[in-house]
């Protein structure tokens, strides 16, 4: 499964990164693949997405996010305190549950 954060640059969310797949190896989720980038390089990544969300400092792209990933998968801002305070395992919960799983 892959779930793929976007920010502006890509630096930001580099630790919420961390922080989930820590999450993921605690929960014993080995096929679980968690990636940033940004927003920008999305549509050269969306083919092999099972979740993008975004970083809330882009909140406001949301609509253009979804245009881009028309439908392929489930889309989402990540919570602006879950991502203050790197609760990875939150952000983690929260795409395993927009994916269904």
């Amino acid at each position: 499964m892959n779930i793929y954060l976007v920010c502006n640059a890509g630096m930001s969310t580099s630790i919420v990164v961390r922080k989930m797949q820590e999450a993921a190896k605690k929960q014993g989720l080995d096929d679980i693949h968690v990636e940033a980038f940004s927003v920008e390089i999305l549509d050269q990544k969306v083919a092999s997405a099972d979740v993008v969300l975004l970083g809330p400092q882009i909140r406001h792209m949301l609509g253009d996010v979804k245009k881009v990933v028309n439908g392929k998968c489930p889309v989402d801002v990540v919570d602006m305190r879950d991502y203050g305070t790197l609760r990875g395992d939150k952000i983690l919960a929260k795409a395993l549950k927009m994916a269904g799983k």
